[in-house]
């Protein structure tokens, strides 16, 4: 009779805890993987929230509201944005609400997960099905708020609201010619605009300047020629490409309502930014990028008209209209300003 050793024992145990050890590193290692497929599904869905999110508050600027009559329209238009960051091409606005919170309109989108091969709403496991875990769904919330710019860098140039309409701000206006004289004053709430200035401020960093509305009042930076323009000239030859081009210069603009002092002390308090299409200028006497489109032939050809050309001589001006405008630009900065019809569409959440 043959006896078995304990040897032959041991070495059965083995054999079936290494099995049982295999089986657990083997269940492991599927959760895992499955975990980083969800975790790749919520990613999907936040970006293709984001940006369904950003385009739906753009359109409730353009339609100057977010009746919640309009949801349907714009999920539909917003779907492919967020089928476009899925792996898959597939994934479901859940819900589209439009709450105000502290009197400033937000945008609110929910995705979840759709099937790209069988349509359903739910991710299906890889590997965990084997050890019977359910599907999962996943989704993803956005939040943007929609209020005007309070503060940002741009362009070093200012207008006065009380020389040019540019307080209504729900609606474009007509082309205009924005034009500062020598010795040029406006009665507004609080005075002249700064002789000498023309709302040039001074500059933070090249063809810059970094302002707050409400809160402080902006140097100025006297002058009215090249000199204080040089680091302009790239800014103003990209705008005359843009605009031979065929396309459209749109530049936000700090507006001020109050002016103190003169010359090299003279301070700008900013009401607000508004936002004008820019069709000619004549910043200084001293020809291309300084001066564009400002003579009255220069308009005639453009179809506009030839009465809103700049004057000769030590007078500046722009020729520009006012628009309704929309950013996503961070560099315009949010805050407390006044709404003259520039909104930024900021994802908060």
């Amino acid at each position: 009779m043959i006896r078995g050793t304990r040897a032959d024992g041991e070495r059965g145990a083995i054999a079936i805890l290494s099995v049982v050890l295999m089986l657990a590193l083997i269940g492991v290692g599927a959760v895992a993987v499955d975990l980083g497929q969800v975790y790749a599904e919520r990613a999907q869905l936040q970006n293709g929230a984001d940006s369904a999110a950003i385009a739906i508050g753009q359109q409730c600027y353009k339609n100057q509201t977010c009746s919640s009559s309009y949801a349907g329209a714009w999920t539909a238009a917003a779907q492919p944005l967020v089928n476009g960051n899925a792996n898959d091409n597939a994934s479901a606005i859940q819900s589209v609400t439009f709450p105000v919170v502290n009197g400033l309109q937000e945008v609110v989108v929910t995705t979840s997960t759709r099937d790209g091969a069988s349509g359903a709403g739910f991710l299906t496991p890889l590997f965990a099905k084997a050890l019977n875990v359910a599907p999962a769904t996943v989704g993803a919330q956005a939040t943007v708020s929609l209020k005007p710019p309070g503060n940002g860098g741009g362009f070093p140039l200012a207008f006065a609201n009380s020389c040019f309409d540019l307080q209504s701000g729900q609606k474009a206006g007509n082309i205009m010619q924005l034009e500062w004289k020598p010795g040029m004053t406006c009665t507004g709430p609080s005075g002249a605009v700064i002789a000498g200035g023309w709302g040039w401020l001074s500059q933070s960093g090249p063809c810059q300047a970094t302002t707050a509305s409400g809160t402080d009042y902006i140097p100025s930076n006297p002058g009215n020629g090249v000199a204080q323009l040089q680091a302009c000239q790239p800014i103003l030859q990209g705008w005359i490409d843009t605009i031979n081009a065929g396309g459209q210069v749109n530049v936000v603009f700090p507006v001020f309502d109050q002016a103190i002092a003169q010359g090299a002390g003279g301070q700008f308090h900013i009401l607000g930014y508004a936002t004008l299409r820019i069709y000619g200028w004549h910043f200084a006497n001293a020809g291309s990028p300084y001066e564009f489109h400002d003579k009255a032939s220069d308009l005639t050809a453009l179809g506009i008209n030839p009465l809103y050309a700049c004057s000769a001589g030590d007078d500046r001006c722009v020729i520009a209209q006012f628009v309704r405008f929309d950013t996503v630009d961070p560099s315009t900065g949010t805050g407390s300003g006044q709404d003259l019809g520039t909104t930024v569409v900021t994802l908060i959440k």
